[in-house]
C-alpha cells in the first residue's frame, strides 16, 4: 500500500508517503508545501534518504490547490495512492479513534471545529479538497485527542458548573498521536509510572501506568500546560480579564496575545525557536529568561504528574526540543534527583537512548516520535479491514 499522511495547518501542509502493511512501514517521501494564501509560497519534496526532489516557489490560493499540485507530483513519482490519513487536531466527545471519513463523519467535524477553529476548519478543507479530486480515495480521520479519552473523568473535569460540562468543556489534550507512538512502540520505556515530555514548538507532557493515560498538561485547547514557543501554558486567568478591561482587547486579540506572542518568543523578544535562544543566552538577559522559565514550567508540571502517579519509574523526552535539545534535558533533570533520577551528563550529552546512570531509579529515555507512521498505521488497518 502507499499511504498518504496529511497534516494541514492554517497556511501549510506537512506530508508523508509510507509503503508498506503492517508495522513494515517505510517512508519514501516527504515534504511541505508553506505560505498557503499568502504571496509567495514553496513546496519541496524529499525522498526516503533526505534527497530533495523538487523545491520550487508559487502561489497557492488555498489549501485544495496544494492538494492538487500534491496529489500531482504523488502520482508521477509513486504511480498511485491507495489511502489518505490526516491527523485532525480535535475530536471531540464523540471522536475517540482513527475513523474511515463520510459525510457523517464531517459533519461531527463541522460540530467541534468551534472547539479548536484554527487548526479543524483547515483540515477539514484538505479532506474536502481530497474527495472533489479523488473521490474514491478511502480517507481516514486521526485525532490528537483520541489517545486521552481514557483518562479518568477526574482529570477530566474543570471547577465549573455542570453545564458547562454537559457542553463539553472539558480537558480534552493534545499530542496524542505522538504518545501513541512512544505507548505502542515502546511500552518497555512505559512500563509502570511513566511521564512522557513532548517538547517542540508546541510541547505537552503526559502521565501514563503501564501506557494507560492518567493525566496530560494541555486542556480543552492546545494553550494550556507548559510554556512553548509562542503559547503561555498554564498562567491565572484573571491576567486576561484586567487586560480585556484595561486595555479592551477582544477575543480576537487574547487569541494573538496567548497563542502568538508569548511563550519563549514573548518572554525573549527575540525568537520562538529554542536553539537560537540556547545560543544567544550568554549575551542576552532576556533569552536566558525565556530558557529558565521553560525548564521551571516543565519541572513544575513534572513535579505535578509525578505526584498523580504516586511516584515515577520513567520518564521519555521526545519530540524536536525534547530529542536534540541536551541543554534543555539537562535543566530539567538535574533538578529532578527527588524522584530518583541519577542524571548521566556525558550520556545526555552523546544523545544516548538511556540518559540516567546504571540503577538509577528513575530511568530516563530519548526516543523519536512519528507521528506520520502512527497515522500511517491506523490508515492501513482501517482500509484493510
Amino acid at each position: 500500500m502507499h499511504i498518504l499522511c496529511l497534516n494541514a495547518g492554517s497556511s501549510s501542509i506537512k506530508f508523508a508517503v509510507y509503503s508498506g502493511e503492517g508495522d513494515d512501514l517505510a517512508r519514501q517521501l516527504r515534504g511541505a508545501i508553506d505560505g498557503i494564501g499568502q504571496e509567495h509560497g514553496r513546496a519541496w519534496l524529499k525522498d526516503a534518504n533526505g534527497h530533495t526532489l523538487d523545491d520550487t516557489n508559487g502561489e497557492f490560493a488555498d489549501h485544495a490547490a496544494g492538494i492538487r499540485v500534491l496529489l500531482d507530483q504523488f502520482r508521477e513519482r509513486v504511480g498511485h495512492i491507495d489511502a489518505v490519513g490526516h491527523r485532525v487536531v480535535h475530536g471531540g466527545r464523540e471522536l475517540t479513534q482513527p475513523t474511515v471519513v463520510d459525510d457523517r463523519v464531517l459533519a461531527m467535524l463541522r460540530d467541534v471545529a468551534p472547539f479548536a477553529p484554527l487548526h479543524v476548519p483547515h483540515q477539514i478543507a484538505v479532506i474536502e479538497a481530497v474527495r472533489r479530486q479523488y473521490a474514491e480515495l478511502p480517507q481516514v480521520a486521526c485525532f490528537d485527542t483520541a489517545f486521552h479519552r481514557r483518562m479518568p473523568e477526574l482529570a477530566r473535569r474543570f471547577p465549573l458548573p455542570d453545564e458547562y460540562w454537559e457542553r463539553g468543556l472539558e480537558k480534552y489534550g493534545f499530542h496524542g498521536l505522538s504518545y501513541e507512538y512512544i505507548t505502542r512502540r515502546h511500552p518497555e520505556a512505559v512500563a509502570g509510572r511513566t511521564i512522557i515530555a513532548h517538547l517542540g514548538n508546541g510541547a505537552s507532557l503526559a502521565a501514563v501506568r503501564d501506557g494507560e493515560p492518567i493525566e496530560t498538561t494541555m486542556g480543552f485547547t492546545p494553550t494550556g500546560g507548559i510554556m512553548m514557543s509562542t503559547r503561555t501554558g498554564d498562567f491565572d486567568p484573571g491576567v486576561l480579564l484586567y487586560l480585556m478591561r484595561t486595555e479592551n482587547l477582544a477575543a480576537d486579540d487574547v487569541d494573538r496575545l496567548v497563542n502568538r506572542r508569548a511563550g519563549l518568543l514573548g518572554v525573549s523578544g527575540l525568537s520562538s525557536d529554542m536553539q537560537t535562544l540556547l545560543e544567544a543566552e550568554r549575551e542576552n538577559d532576556s533569552a536566558r529568561l525565556a530558557v529558565e522559565l521553560f525548564c521551571y514550567h516543565a519541572r513544575r508540571h513534572f513535579g505535578a504528574l509525578a505526584a498523580v502517579l504516586g511516584g515515577l519509574d520513567q520518564i521519555v523526552f521526545t519530540a524536536g526540543i525534547g530529542e536534540h535539545a541536551s541543554e534543555i534535558r539537562r535543566r530539567i533533570c538535574v533538578k529532578l534527583g527527588w524522584l530518583g533520577v541519577e542524571f548521566d551528563e556525558e550520556r545526555n550529552a552523546r544523545h544516548e537512548r538511556v540518559i540516567t546512570r546504571d540503577g538509577s531509579r528513575c530511568r530516563v529515555h530519548v526516543i523519536p516520535t512519528n507521528e506520520e507512521w502512527m497515522i500511517a498505521r491506523h490508515v492501513g488497518e482501517l482500509v484493510q479491514a
